[in-house]
């Protein structure tokens, strides 16, 4: 008997059949150790809509986040809301709605909203009454559907779940709005002064996000424009690259290829739409660049830009030389450089000429790589543009939600205006002064 189980246990099938088993729990603890490297899956998540001041008391914000409508307001809390721009009455939008001390009405037969309203919870915006006072009944059943917001750092935050829903309860967070914050990513916020644009754009938020990761079009595009003597088109240069993923972040650092030790510069992509970019340990750093990507829906984006920065400081030297309106000037610059590529590739990518045989990725482009690997997979997981299948023709809403465009220059104009006003007011103002006296 112990003869038989040893030539047993010495058999070619039961090696074979322990090689077989070894081999597939060698392939799945190799699998497991990969997706911990991956980001988490999933276009869900806090997005920040807005800073604080765009949205002014008593005003609605209007925006949409992938084709679905949605606004922002203040409710008799003070609290930040966002609602879906749908009234439950009728279905109307509430574009020319009032809002009176956090109360909002809408605008097509007075349906008012309060979050102190017959059925005293918090997390639900109860209708008061509509059309008269007979209405009661009626109206304390009817709630508004919302989505979680967070105000933190001078940021409006949103935190775009699968559904809206009348009971904030409801939602369940799947990622932390903490992944987001800059003093846990090393830079202490309170230490820093910052300069803000925002810029709307006509073209797909993706390839947006895509632009900001790639780290070579610099020199060729913003050569030119950037305050650098080491970024523009006449310096060719190569980088090696050191790239982190885990589950909360993508970041990659490039190193000079002549010289190994010398960094450029760290691109830190934070899903859904946050990326930031400094040089160094961000313990000791001296700027870090925060851009945030919004998709308000086909075709359609808005960045908000914040430029992060340890030096001037000190606001009357920041006004005497103009530094944020010089900010501004560049940002505008930049934008308008990167926008006719953008549209172009949105154009390219949407109409099926772009293949995947069609796209050669350099060595450097592993981080973009890594993001459309995560984008596409994201994309069917989730499948946000569930709004976006019958209405891309409809754009009732861009007048009221696009305010940046690039192609729009009013606020580029208006910000070259404050330029010349505030020059002559410091310094051809004072000179004449000067000159009548002498």
């Amino acid at each position: 008997m112990e003869n038989r189980q040893t030539n047993f246990f010495k058999s070619k099938d039961f090696i074979d059949d322990i090689k077989q088993i070894k081999k597939e729990i060698e392939i799945d603890t190799f699998e497991k150790i990969e997706n911990q490297k991956d980001l988490n899956l999933g276009l869900y998540g806090w997005y920040s809509i807005c800073p604080s001041k765009e949205l002014k008391k008593n005003k609605p914000f209007y925006f949409s986040l992938f084709d679905e409508p949605l606004l922002l307001y203040r409710d008799e809390n003070k609290k930040v809301r966002c609602i879906k721009n749908i009234c439950p009455h009728r279905g109307a939008s509430f574009y020319g709605c009032s809002i009176t001390n956090g109360e909002i009405t809408c605008p097509y037969h007075g349906a008012r909203f309060s979050s102190e309203g017959n059925c005293q919870n918090l997390n639900r915006i109860t209708c008061t009454h509509i059309v008269d006072n007979n209405y009661d009944n009626y109206a304390k059943r009817i709630h508004l559907s919302q989505y979680k917001t967070l105000e933190k750092n001078n940021y409006i935050y949103v935190y775009f779940s699968r559904y809206s829903q009348t009971d904030l309860n409801i939602i369940k967070e799947e990622h932390s709005i903490i992944n987001h914050e800059l003093i846990n990513n090393g830079f202490p916020e309170k230490d820093y002064a910052y300069e803000e644009v925002l810029i709307d754009f006509r073209c797909d938020w993706s390839r947006i996000i895509e632009n900001h990761l790639d780290i070579l079009h610099i020199f060729w595009v913003h050569g030119d424009t950037i305050p650098d003597k080491d970024v523009n088109k006449d310096v060719l240069v190569s980088f090696n690259q050191k790239i982190e993923i885990n589950k909360k972040y993508i970041e990659s650092i490039y190193f000079y290829k002549s010289d190994p030790k010398k960094e450029f510069i760290r691109i830190k992509y934070i899903p859904p739409g946050r990326i930031l970019i400094y040089k160094g340990n961000p313990a000791n750093c001296r700027y870090v660049q925060v851009l945030d990507h919004i998709p308000l829906g086909h075709n359609k984006a808005r960045v908000i830009v914040r430029h992060y920065r340890k030096f001037l400081k000190n606001k009357f030297l920041i006004n005497l030389l103009l530094f944020k309106e010089t900010q501004k000037k560049i940002f505008y610059k930049i934008f308008n450089e990167d926008y006719m590529i953008l549209k172009t590739q949105t154009y390219n990518h949407k109409s099926g000429l772009i293949k995947k045989d069609d796209i050669k990725l350099l060595g450097e482009d592993r981080m973009i790589n890594y993001f459309w690997k995560w984008y596409k997979k994201s994309e069917d997981k989730d499948q946000p543009w569930k709004f976006n299948k019958i209405n891309n023709n409809l754009n009732v809403y861009d007048e009221i939600i696009l305010k940046y465009p690039p192609e729009v220059k009013r606020f580029e104009v208006i910000n070259n205006l404050n330029i010349i006003r505030k020059t002559c007011i410091r310094y051809v103002a004072p000179l004449l002064f000067l000159m009548l006296i002498i």
